[in-house]
């Protein structure tokens, strides 16, 4: 399967080649998720935006999104998603390298592999945004793992209230970093607000590269086709 554009524009940002401060708005493609269900996405990086959506690149750009957070305003994302549509949070896009030697059974020993988290909220929100997405966890909290929008690496992870006072949010997303092979850029979405979780990927070599809204649409098929909704 040929990877999504966005996934370079990601991998490049990882690496420190970001797109020109122009205030330019790229259109691509939707995000396949693999999952039916239609994902799009708009992204922000420093003075350059990206939407990813079915509707045609004319539409999106007669609606006047530009790369200096026009992209993310209320009312183009609004827009975008159609009356019924889902707008997910505005999330801060981090990113670290990955730092297993292997994987696979080694991982596992540090952060033990789980099957018995299948109705926890975060795996099923985990499930409903990536593919092929993996359960680790222990008496710190859990950790996912999978493939999320545009094909890329991405983690989460959720601590019991109270334990990253005593370091266990930090010391679990260390950990986590280990079922990554090393040197493999892995990304994570924190919504901004969030400022514990913020400071423990941080912390942990997390890099801010941009922003990111998730959408699953909901329009017309004739209105989509046109762009007028």
């Amino acid at each position: 399967m040929t990877p999504h554009p966005l996934l370079a524009l990601l991998l490049d940002a990882a690496a420190g080649r970001f797109p020109p401060v122009d205030g330019a708005v790229d259109v691509l493609p939707p995000v396949e998720d693999g999952l039916g269900g239609g994902l799009e996405c708009a992204t922000a990086f420093t003075g350059h935006a990206v939407v990813s959506t079915a509707l045609p690149a004319g539409s999106v750009l007669g609606r006047g999104p530009d790369g200096f957070g026009g992209a993310m305003a209320p009312d183009f994302l609004r827009w975008l998603a159609g009356p019924g549509g889902w707008i997910g949070e505005l999330d801060l896009l981090l990113v670290a390298s990955g730092a297993g030697d292997h994987g696979g059974a080694e991982a596992d020993a540090v952060v033990p592999r789980r099957t018995d988290l299948e109705e926890h909220a975060r795996v099923r929100r985990a499930r409903g945004l990536r593919r092929e997405v993996e359960v680790f966890g222990d008496e710190r909290g859990l950790v996912t793992l999978g493939r999320g929008p545009a094909g890329r690496r991405e983690l989460s992870v959720e601590v019991p209230a109270g334990s990253e006072g005593r370091g266990g949010g930090r010391s679990l997303l260390a950990d986590a970093l280990a079922l990554v092979p090393a040197g493999e850029p892995v990304f994570a979405a924190v919504t901004p607000g969030n400022a514990r979780s913020l400071r423990a990927f941080l912390a942990c070599g997390f890099m801010p590269i941009g922003s990111e809204v998730l959408l699953r649409p909901e329009r017309d098929s004739v209105a989509a086709a046109g762009g007028l909704f």
